[in-house]
């Protein structure tokens, strides 16, 4: 058993097996070639089985190898005598077997230079990254990972036909939009408005003050979303029958509508309890800024805990049969108290143009917030705002960075159908990440429930306190 170790390189080599010359025989002979790529766990075997027969007396069209003093190797001449059957068949085993290998070589040599290329780029991007903290602006360069999910061996070559369906609520008229939410009405008188907080080309969110209808001695702040002049009569629809999403549902991490105002003449406005930080991805961002010269202006533990009131939100919404569809750090407002609740996405299309996009159906989606599922086929489930939230829990913990911030739109399916995935934030705990990979399966079933992942990030959140 003699053992060849072969460079990765290319290369040519010959196993010469030479006849003593002593005995008539057949003997079966097994070439094994161990292929080992990047790590020794990585083998591939390569069995060649051949017979080889040896001859006490040579024919005499064939050369005796004893004749010559300085071999005692079987090597047949091919040009000054003619081969029998069993030789020839020996060559052209022994060809294949060499072309074989040949061919073999090229391809390790083909991977291992690739393989070199990926390390080297790999290794630069991480130094760029281990050199920004979580503190520092957005400058890190977004990875992506092939997520072990057991559906997602078969490669995509093509790009997924998108269904394209209409958009219910663009079938709503203003008329029964106006209708649905008579009940809440209130007059303008009652309304002042004050700063603009956030704006966009039709869309503004004013800090305004209500006026309590039974004392107008007694006021209270509300967030106050409107419509500018040049608004259409769809965007005004849209904004008030997406302003209905979560009426009628009460709990502490949502923020439903309270009132309206849609008199005639007057532009149409939205009334919702004051959260005093405001939207939670500006406030992310804002953090991220600032923290620099304040380092303990946010906290991990703090992130986590934001995480649960979200996925709590979700939870009832979930057992209530709700689904979101539009889960995200922009339509989560939050207090100087870091409570957090999930508010409608009215006018987030607007005050958010880069997060959502059109796919050639002239309706913005939030496409790398959706789930496979609802980006190729339209199905929208709490499986879906699961996927949502593994999203924004990455939001959470880069604070407030974009997902996949540098792959097309159009490529998103047929890239999360590949099995890739956005990468381990910088400063994310490794178990944390794990939780953000579960909601990604791409198979809806395997995705946790929000009450799991309410008890998981529990339970890690009570670990973080255990270290402080």
């Amino acid at each position: 058993h003699d053992i060849f170790y072969v460079d990765i390189h290319t290369q040519v080599f010959r196993v010469e097996l030479s006849c003593t010359g002593r005995l008539d025989s057949e003997v079966t002979i097994l070439m094994q070639l161990n292929l080992t790529i990047n790590s020794s766990k990585n083998i591939t075997v390569l069995n060649f089985k051949r017979r080889k027969m040896c001859y006490k007396k040579l024919e005499p069209e064939v050369k005796s190898p004893t004749s010559d003093k300085n071999s005692s190797k079987a090597i047949f001449d091919p040009v000054n005598a003619a081969p029998t059957t069993s030789t020839r068949v020996f060559y052209i085993s022994v060809g294949v077997c060499c072309a074989v290998i040949f061919l073999v070589a090229i391809i390790l040599a083909v991977l291992h230079l690739h393989s070199m290329k990926r390390i080297e780029l790999d290794d630069s991007i991480s130094d760029s990254s281990s050199s920004q903290g979580l503190s520092q602006p957005s400058t890190q360069t977004t990875q992506y990972l092939r997520a072990d999910t057991p559906n997602n061996a078969t490669p995509v070559t093509s790009y997924p036909t998108l269904r394209i369906e209409k958009n219910d609520l663009k079938s709503v008229t203003l008329m029964e939009a106006k209708a649905k939410v008579k009940d809440i009405a209130i007059s303008r008188e009652r309304i002042t408005l004050k700063d603009v907080l956030q704006e966009g080309t039709f869309g503004r969110i004013f800090h305004g003050i209500l006026i309590e209808e039974k004392d107008p001695s007694k006021e209270k702040q509300v967030f106050v979303k409107t419509v500018k002049d040049q608004a259409s009569e769809v965007q005004v629809t849209m904004m008030l029958t997406e302003s209905c999403k979560l009426r009628g549902l009460h709990h502490r991490n949502l923020l439903p509508i309270t009132h309206v105002c849609i008199e005639e003449g007057e532009k149409p406005m939205v009334l919702l309890p004051y959260m005093n930080w405001g939207n939670l991805k500006l406030f992310l961002r804002q953090c991220k800024l600032v923290e620099a010269n304040n380092p303990q202006a946010i906290s991990q533990q703090d992130l986590v805990h934001m995480a649960i009131q979200i996925a709590c939100g979700m939870s009832y919404l979930a057992r209530r049969e709700v689904i979101h569809k539009d889960l995200a750090a922009r339509n989560c407002v939050i207090d100087d108290a870091l409570q957090v609740k999930i508010t409608d996405n009215a006018l987030s299309r607007d005050l958010f143009p880069m997060d959502y996009h059109c796919l050639g159906d002239n309706e913005n989606r939030p496409v790398r917030w959706m789930a496979l599922e609802s980006l190729v086929n339209n199905e929208f489930s709490s499986a879906s705002d699961v996927w949502a939230f593994g999203v924004t829990l990455w939001e959470l913990m880069t604070l407030g960075q974009t997902p996949y911030v540098d792959i097309d739109p159009f490529e998103m399916a047929a890239y999360l159908k590949d099995g890739y995935r956005i990468a381990q934030p910088i400063n994310c705990p490794d178990e944390l990440f794990a939780v953000m990979a579960c909601c990604w399966a791409l198979d809806p079933e395997e995705r946790p429930k929000f009450q799991q992942l309410v008890q998981c990030l529990t339970e890690f959140h009570a670990a973080l306190g255990a270290y402080v």
